[in-house]
Order: C-alpha cells, then sequence, then structure tokens
C-alpha cells in the first residue's frame, strides 16, 4: 500500500508541475524569439542601413533618425565594437553583409587606431581618420583585443590574431602595475603619465572596476582562440584580481575606483557592471576550464547577481544606474538592461531556480515597451525615471554602440537553443 501510495503521489505531483514546467519551456521560448527577432530586425539593420561612412570606417555620431553627424570625431571603442558584433554576426549566421562589415571594420581600425609608432591604440580620431586624442586608455585597447579576436573566431584573418596577441603584450609590458599587479588606466601616446586620469579626463583613480572586467573580456576572448600559457595565468590572474580586490564580499558589489594599492576611492554601487560582471565572470571561469575557478567565480556571480536584482530594480521594473552616496540614479539605460538579460539567464542556468527566468522576462518586457524605439529603430539609450526616452541623445556616439544589445541577442541565440 505504502509503494502504490508513493508512486500515486508522484502521478499526481508530475500532473500538478507538468503545467508550470511547459509554462516555463514556453517563457523561455518566447524570450529567446523576440529578442533574437529584435537583433536581426532592428538592432543590426539599423547599423547596415546608417552607421557606415562612404569616406572611410564608420561614422561617430548618429542622430535618433539614423542620419549621421558627419563630422563627429571616432571613437575606439565605437569601432571596436562595431567589429566585435558584425564579427560574432557573421559568425553565428554567415549572412555575407555581416562579413563584410566585420572586415570593413577590422581594417578601417587597423590602419587608423593602431599606433604604428609606440603601439596601443588611439582613443579618438578625427572624421577624416587623422588621429586626434592619442593617448592610450587600457579601457580602449581591450575592446581592440576583444573584438580583433572574435574577428579571427569568426573569419580565420591571421592579421587579426597577429593584431591582438601585439596589443595583449603591449598591455602587459605597459599597462600592467609591476608592483601591484592590476591596469592602470591612463597613458600619453609615449606611455608616460597623462594629465588627467581616464577616459573622460575627470578620474581619480589609477585602477578601475570597468576597465579590468574588460580586460577579463578582452583576455577571455583571446584565450578562446589562442590557448597561450602566458595568456592562461593571466586570465587566471585577472580573475582572482576581480574577485580579491574588486569584489566586496560584505555587499556583494564591485568596487569601482581604486589607488594603485587598491584602496578604495568612492561609495559607489553600479548595479549594471555588477550583473554585467556576474556573467562575464563565469565565462570566462568556463573558457579556462578549472573546476575550483569555475566552482569560485559560480558563487561570486550569484551573489552579484542577486544583490543586483534586490537594490537595483526600479519601480518600472528596469535596472538602475548606481548609487552614489545617499543619491541613486533611477534612470534606465539601455546597455543595464541588456546586461540584465544576460545576468538573469545566466544565473538560471547555473541554478534552475526559476524566479530568475522571471526578472529576464521583466526586463525583456520592459525594454520591448519602453526603450526600443519603434519610430526609427535601434534602442533609446536611456529612459527617465517617469517612463519617457531621452528622445535627443544620439544612437550612435562614443559610448552608443551596437555591442550590449546585440551581444544581449547573441548570448540568448547560443544559451537557449
Amino acid at each position: 500500500m505504502k509503494h502504490r501510495f508513493s508512486a500515486f503521489s508522484l502521478i499526481v505531483l508530475w500532473l500538478l508541475i507538468t503545467p508550470f514546467l511547459k509554462a516555463r519551456s514556453h517563457a523561455d521560448k518566447v524570450l529567446k524569439d523576440e529578442i533574437i527577432s529584435d537583433l536581426k530586425e532592428n538592432i543590426l539593420p539599423f547599423w547596415e542601413k546608417y552607421s557606415v561612412d562612404p569616406s572611410g570606417g564608420f561614422y561617430g555620431s548618429l542622430r535618433r533618425d539614423g542620419s549621421p553627424i558627419a563630422d563627429a570625431p571616432k571613437g575606439g571603442v565605437l569601432n571596436a565594437r562595431i567589429l566585435w558584433t558584425f564579427s560574432t554576426a557573421y559568425r553565428l549566421y554567415g549572412d555575407a553583409a555581416y562579413r563584410a562589415l566585420a572586415d570593413r571594420a577590422q581594417r578601417y581600425f587597423i590602419d587608423h587606431f593602431i599606433d604604428p609608432r609606440y603601439g596601443g591604440v588611439y582613443w579618438l580620431i578625427n572624421a577624416d581618420g587623422t588621429p586626434l586624442n592619442t593617448d592610450k586608455q587600457t579601457y580602449g585597447c581591450s575592446y581592440a583585443i576583444y573584438g580583433l579576436s572574435e574577428h579571427f573566431r569568426a573569419t580565420g584573418n591571421p592579421e587579426s590574431l597577429q593584431k591582438a596577441i601585439a596589443l595583449y603584450r603591449t598591455m602587459e609590458r605597459k599597462m600592467r602595475d609591476p608592483v601591484n599587479d592590476g591596469y592602470i588606466e591612463s597613458f600619453t601616446r609615449e606611455w608616460g603619465i597623462p594629465e588627467k586620469l581616464g577616459y573622460d579626463g575627470d578620474g581619480v583613480a589609477t585602477k578601475t572596476m570597468n576597465t579590468h572586467i574588460h580586460v577579463l573580456e578582452a583576455y577571455t576572448s583571446l584565450y578562446k582562440v589562442w590557448k597561450d600559457n602566458g595568456l592562461r595565468e593571466r586570465l587566471a590572474k585577472v580573475i582572482g584580481l576581480i574577485m580579491t580586490k574588486l569584489y566586496n564580499p560584505r555587499t556583494h558589489h564591485l568596487i569601482l575606483y581604486c589607488d594603485s594599492d587598491w584602496n578604495n576611492l568612492d561609495d559607489i554601487d553600479s548595479y549594471g557592471h555588477d550583473i554585467e560582471t556576474s556573467w562575464l565572470l563565469t565565462e570566462a571561469a568556463e573558457a579556462l576550464g578549472d573546476p575550483e575557478v569555475i566552482e569560485r567565480c559560480r558563487k561570486v556571480a550569484l551573489e552579484l547577481a542577486d544583490t543586483s536584482l534586490k537594490e537595483g530594480i526600479n519601480p518600472m521594473g528596469a535596472m538602475m544606474y548606481e548609487r552614489h552616496g545617499d543619491k541613486i540614479r533611477k534612470d534606465a539605460s539601455w546597455w543595464c538592461q541588456a546586461e540584465t538579460v544576460v545576468g538573469c539567464i545566466n544565473a538560471w542556468q547555473l541554478t534552475g531556480e526559476p524566479s530568475y527566468l522571471d526578472s529576464a522576462v521583466r526586463t525583456w518586457s520592459f525594454i520591448k515597451s519602453r526603450m526600443i524605439d519603434k519610430t526609427y529603430g535601434e534602442w533609446f539609450r536611456t529612459v527617465q525615471e517617469d517612463g519617457t526616452p531621452r528622445y535627443k541623445e544620439p544612437k550612435a556616439s562614443m559610448w552608443n554602440c551596437p555591442y550590449h544589445n546585440s551581444r544581449m541577442g547573441f548570448e540568448m541565440d547560443t544559451r537557449l537553443k
């Protein structure tokens, strides 16, 4: 009787949970289908149609409707991100148009942004391709490695790998702190001390979280295509630095700004960076393949994701920008939303906990209703606290790019197969 009851109980339990399992599977599929549709029918077509500069490369700035600001300077970060985006699009979908844009971006970046004399990457060039701001930022060099290594992965072009490796070696030789490790933020063209720190010229920190998570991202990408032992050691070290120097195990937030000795310089929590780092750490550890590192990174990743979701969601259901002291920026930036979707799906895949999938769906619902520009295409950069977009912000600039939201699409396509 006991066994019959047990079997009967299992049948009843199965009948009760099956509808929920089906609903969860349906939510998973709808999320993927809608995001891929936005990627292929909105984001990538916008950049294909409007970003190409007939005089060379890509425009430095586009207005909301896609019209170019033809004399705008061209940023190294924007161009490296365009290179990464269309390289990945070609690798995943095999479209010849994506390959053409990836190759265009690769050629222009190598010819105009890489310093042929001193190495490294210029921060800004003029619209005609001549150097404008020749300072070297570790942040910018990291994105160059990210884009070039992905171009090699997608196309097999050996020049891209060679340039990525050369930039990696330059970073290790010139940008790494030989005393306390980590990567110093800013340099002059000739690798001297700049007048001002940071890519905005207003920085106070010699080392920053934002730069280090993108060094992590770049080295992960390069290691996927170049299994060098020295790179492997550095990737493992960068993972360790983020988890021991930049992660606060008491607050479960990342520390944004540090001096050379890794002392915290400010009281800031950046919710978008926290949840972005959660999945970048997981990706890096899995690329490294060390089970112990994977386990440690997964633990920190879930702590980062949980805290961001607990503290960073505004009343609209969007991830807020940051807390600085007793002030909270409650506006929603496009990149924070894209990284939240990926971070939530990563946490769901690590744990099987359905609340993470629910959070991804909620964030995507906000993006659909508030952030996608249904008139001119692409996404708005910012949705204000009252729910209205900032209509006058450009669609392309030094920082506006097809990288965060397209990457969300690529991640959903590969993770939710």
